[in-house]
């Protein structure tokens, strides 16, 4: 199932190729070297935008090879390490010996995916490559309501932000150029953020970019805003005096199950949300237990993407502490019948056609039905909820 409102995610197997990348990529650098007279500098600007988004078009290739079977001894999970504290709740499932162990008693094993958006996901997780993924609020209505997936916990619960430079008020941004990521948390944010103003999207210049490029984008001038999770508002505030935060929206990030993967291998399922609740208590234990989960984060991250993250230890610790530490009922999600999880949201997207015709308001309430959270919750002896053994 290919949804048709992603315009960045292809057919199946269908990619840009190599040598397309390559040879722009080349031409860059060989223009880089040369010297621009200022009557050729927004040229240049615009060439560069235009590189980064075939940039982007080319990188999709990257999870074209993911999962490419439906293997039932393997576990795919889809990770966002990019991301914080998803990144880092992901990094000690990944570690999880405990997890790996029980797995292993049904010849079963972990496999881990890294993805740049809960977007490219959406995919995999309906024809069942995927069995598993962590995903922002957007995504996650989007595979829920087409009734693929159980929503099992609660990985994020904060604010994303707009951040632009050279102005504190949205309405400047009419005519600018914002990067965002579609079909994300971010893209919702920046949804509710154009709203605020009476700002119609077709009155700014969207310019798609993964979350980490988007601080160095920004600082380059090759952009004027853009909307992103954590740790892209952090990198870009400290970078700058100049860059400002012109709206903050509510986002929550989530796990999820495919819900044929939990009616084929329903302890397997389990064991997955064990090892999502083990490692939110083990974070909360001390602050050794996050400093040492931020580093393997980090490190994952610079797998992943090829360079470091300019974050400190001590940073993506304090994100991670202030958007699920220090929510107590994490990740059990709280239900307010009055106003159910990511009703508003979903009528909202809804409202101005971002979503397909297919998606079910009734599929997104029910994907909140699935009660693996509360089964490991009464057996923690069982599932080895206060048992804690993370290694490479």
């Amino acid at each position: 199932m290919t949804l048709p409102f992603l315009r960045l995610l292809k057919h199946e197997g269908t990619t840009a190729p190599n040598s397309l990348c390559s040879k722009s990529d080349r031409h860059l650098s060989h223009k880089k070297n040369k010297r621009f007279s200022p009557k050729f500098a927004l040229l240049a600007a615009v060439s560069m935008l235009a590189l980064n988004t075939a940039r982007e078009l080319c990188a999709e290739e990257y999870f074209s090879h993911y999962a490419s079977s439906t293997d039932s001894a393997a576990i795919d999970l889809g990770i966002q390490p990019l991301g914080y504290p998803s990144g880092v709740i992901s990094a000690l499932m990944q570690r999880d010996q405990i997890l790996k162990k029980a797995l292993s008693e049904s010849q079963q094993e972990l496999k881990i995916y890294p993805f740049k958006r809960g977007a490219d996901m959406l995919t995999m997780l309906a024809n069942q490559r995927l069995e598993a993924g962590f995903l922002g609020d957007m995504p996650t209505i989007l595979s829920a309501a087409s009734g693929d997936v159980w929503i099992v916990g609660l990985l994020k619960q904060s604010f994303t932000s707009i951040i632009a430079k050279d102005t504190s008020q949205v309405r400047d941004l009419v005519g600018k150029r914002l990067a965002y990521i579609e079909a994300s948390s971010a893209h919702h944010t920046l949804l509710q953020g154009l709203a605020s103003a009476g700002i119609r999207e077709g009155q700014v210049s969207l310019v798609p970019l993964t979350v980490d490029a988007m601080p160095e984008a920004l600082a380059r001038g090759e952009i004027d805003a853009f909307a992103a999770w954590e740790p892209g508002p952090t990198l870009a505030l400290s970078q700058s005096e100049r860059n400002h935060i012109v709206f903050r929206g509510i986002s929550s990030d989530y796990f999820v199950i495919g819900k044929e993967f939990a009616k084929q291998s329903p302890q397997a399922a389990l064991h997955l949300v064990a090892s999502l609740l083990r490692a939110v208590e083990w974070l909360r234990r001390s602050q050794r237990h996050l400093e040492t989960a931020a580093k393997w984060a980090m490190a994952d991250a610079k797998a992943f993407s090829g360079k470091a993250t300019t974050l400190s230890v001590a940073q993506i610790s304090a994100i991670t502490r202030r958007e699920i530490l220090d929510i107590p009922s994490a990740p059990n999600i709280l239900k307010n019948p009055s106003a159910p999880p990511l009703k508003a949201e979903f009528l909202f997207l809804a409202n101005l056609g971002k979503l397909p015709a297919t998606a079910n308001e009734q599929n997104l309430a029910a994907a909140f039905n699935y009660d693996g959270l509360s089964t490991v919750i009464s057996d923690r002896k069982k599932f080895q909820i206060e048992r804690y053994d993370y290694r490479e």
